[in-house]
């Protein structure tokens, strides 16, 4: 099922401009979600903002937005209109600020997918211009928006007949992955190994199928969702499998060996 437009406006590339509905490429709707509830009364339970201090639920129009300066509880307090006067001047135009190489974003930055379309049949032809272009240029088009109540930089990327818009995550909130990887040691790899890893994977390698992600905790929720409305005794869990440590000690080749040879067997069954 196709998801909601939940952003209308105008792709714009210098003078080109089309309009064009963008939706969410991914959903968690189907996701089971619980709402709290009073044990004692079966009644909602709503959330409200309460003073740290006192406790009393505070106004709706007291709530004010406060940057802390220290660990003494002080803060500098900024109004709503100081905030959205740095924001975008418009929010339903996606201007498309500058191209880089299609491979020169790191995988790491992109965040949450989204299609974009063209929202009128006058619009179509200049909407394939600009998506076909960057396609023929190996390029992405690197652009700033107003997503999900605050200012996000995205990257437009051409993917058939439509155009893919990523939010990116900003620099400071990505980490430099050689802080970590620079750390391990072991470059070098023994052919043997190597020879015999990669007959390995062969082995296990097969076509990509969705339900490789499937999330068997859903299904096990909805079981037993479905017995407590049919008022059955719920499913009985499963017993959890002993797993068995693994030895600090290996032997590379050896334990190679017997996967290959594992695989082999199993797949003559």
């Amino acid at each position: 099922m196709a998801s909601h437009t939940f952003w209308k406006g105008y792709l714009k590339l210098s003078l080109v401009t089309c309009p064009v509905t963008m939706r969410p490429a991914t959903s968690e709707a189907d996701k089971v979600r619980f709402h709290v509830l009073n044990a004692k009364t079966g009644n909602r339970v709503i959330s409200r903002y309460v003073d740290a201090e006192t406790g009393k639920p505070i106004d709706e129009d007291d709530e004010v937005k406060g940057y802390p300066l220290d660990e003494d509880g002080k803060h500098v307090l900024l109004e709503d209109e100081e905030i959205e006067a740095v924001a975008l001047d418009s929010t339903h135009t996606l201007d498309i600020d500058m191209f880089v190489p299609s491979d020169a974003v790191p995988w790491v930055y992109y965040d949450k997918p989204h299609y974009l379309l063209p929202s009128d049949p006058v619009g179509e032809e200049a909407f394939a211009v600009i998506r076909e272009a960057m396609a023929s240029t190996e390029t992405v088009g690197i652009s700033r928006l107003v997503l999900y109540r605050r200012e996000r930089a995205v990257l437009l990327e051409p993917r058939g007949k439509g155009i893919v818009v990523w939010t990116l995550r900003y620099g400071d909130e990505v980490r430099p992955d050689k802080d970590y990887f620079d750390k391990i040691d072991g470059d070098k790899v023994e052919a043997g190994a190597m020879k015999l890893i990669k007959e390995l994977i062969e082995k296990k390698t097969v076509p990509w199928d969705p339900d490789m992600v499937s999330d068997p905790v859903q299904e096990k929720l909805l079981d037993i969702i479905s017995a407590k409305k049919k008022k059955r005794k719920a499913p009985a869990k499963a017993k959890a499998k002993t797993e068995e440590k693994p030895s600090n000690v290996v032997n590379i080749m050896d334990a190679l060996r017997k996967s290959v040879a594992s695989e082999k067997a199993g797949k003559s069954r």
